[in-house]
């Protein structure tokens, strides 16, 4: 019988000890199986299983040392991977095995883990392997929370990345908690479809300016009202620089008296925009590009960035200083790691006589009285 001719190779194999055997043996089972996957039957897949398993424990073995067991290791999981007709039990401890490279196939695509393994797998094994979990193609909340509760930063931001990826309220909370120190995770998981309306708002109120304005930058059509109508509510109740009155007068008189006994300049801006006086901000940079607050206040309390680089760009400041210029727009935080480089790649971009004819056009169009704004 095929079974036995099978099993009696595979002790000879295992006798012989010799490393080159083990994995030629490995290979041949393999291959075997793979030849006629769809036609065998549960008895067949079971003693198939049984066998590669075997061998499978043996090859571990040398796996710690031995480059080409761990390849071979590998290779056998990336061909189980989409096979539906593998072995469970191989699938599992080729996923339990510690080495990702040889875990990761299967624990991104195999069907023959359930949500009970990956429950398992998710609660015991490292971060590599958790974020080859997040990855499947379908996850359920039960597995989501088991992956979420292990707190990895990483792990959080592909769950929430991935459409597949079901997450319960209790699954949120983590996230949301996570998120106030994570711009790019409190973006991906505020344009989230299911995540639920109350916890959106949740989010936003907890958010920096600059995540209000990539949120809004990224909402699917769909979510867009929903977004802007929750940041709206959520910057209704926040103490913002950018929408609170202010009075300019006197900020004004002390930027021009700086400038008339000489002391305005980069770095008495960037001391302003550092210590966040929005006031003294705005006037010495209306002074240093010679526009005015009337034209500089609008692009402060705008969404976007790259109009507030243009009179950065005319009064020929360093990117450190226009880095703090654009922060100095929030009462707390910062632009995200994502926003602020895509901001300085703009301002490189931007040249002098481009942004010298757009800040004259702006103050042609400048209708406001300047200095009381």
């Amino acid at each position: 019988m095929l079974e036995r001719s099978i099993a009696d190779e595979v002790e000879a194999a295992i006798k012989a000890g010799s490393t080159e055997k083990h994995l030629d043996t490995l290979r041949q089972v393999t291959d075997l199986f793979l030849v006629s996957a769809d036609g065998y039957s549960g008895e067949q897949i079971e003693l198939f299983g049984d066998v590669l398993e075997r061998l499978i424990r043996t090859v571990e073995l040398r796996a710690l040392a031995d480059v080409a067991a761990r390849i071979a290791l590998a290779e056998m999981s990336t061909q189980f991977a989409s096979i539906k007709q593998a072995p469970p039990a191989v699938v599992r401890r080729l996923a339990n095995n510690d080495e990702i490279s040889i875990a990761r196939p299967v624990l991104t695509e195999s069907a023959r883990l359930t949500p009970e393994d990956l429950v398992e797998l998710a609660q015991t094994k490292g971060e590599q392997h958790l974020l080859a979990i997040s990855g499947r193609w379908w996850l359920t909340e039960i597995v989501t929370d088991a992956l979420l509760a292990r707190h990895y930063p990483a792990v959080s931001r592909k769950i929430v990345a991935n459409p597949g990826a079901r997450v319960s309220a209790q699954g949120y909370a983590i996230v949301l908690a996570q998120a106030e120190a994570d711009p790019e995770l409190a973006i991906e998981t505020g344009i989230r479809i299911d995540l639920p309306a109350e916890l959106r708002q949740q989010l936003l109120r907890s958010a920096t300016e600059a995540v209000r304005t990539r949120l809004l930058s990224r909402a699917p059509p769909h979510l867009f009202e929903e977004i802007r109508s929750a940041i709206a509510a959520a910057a209704g109740g926040a103490d913002r620089e950018m929408s609170r009155a202010h009075d300019f007068a006197s900020a004004k008189r002390y930027v021009t008296l700086l400038a008339k006994n000489g002391q305005l300049n980069e770095a008495a801006l960037l001391s302003f925009a550092k210590q966040r006086k929005y006031e003294e901000t705005v006037a010495a940079l209306a002074e240093l590009s010679r526009s005015g607050i009337d034209v500089i206040r609008p692009l402060m309390q705008s969404l976007r960035d790259e109009g507030l680089l243009v009179p950065c760009r005319v009064a020929g400041l360093r990117w450190d200083t226009v880095a703090a210029v654009l922060d100095s727009r929030f009462t707390s935080g910062h632009l995200g790691p994502h926003e602020m480089a895509q901001a300085k790649a703009q301002y490189v971009r931007l040249t002098l006589d481009n942004a010298q004819r757009m800040l004259r056009f702006w103050q042609v169009k400048a209708t406001g009285p300047s200095g009381v704004n």
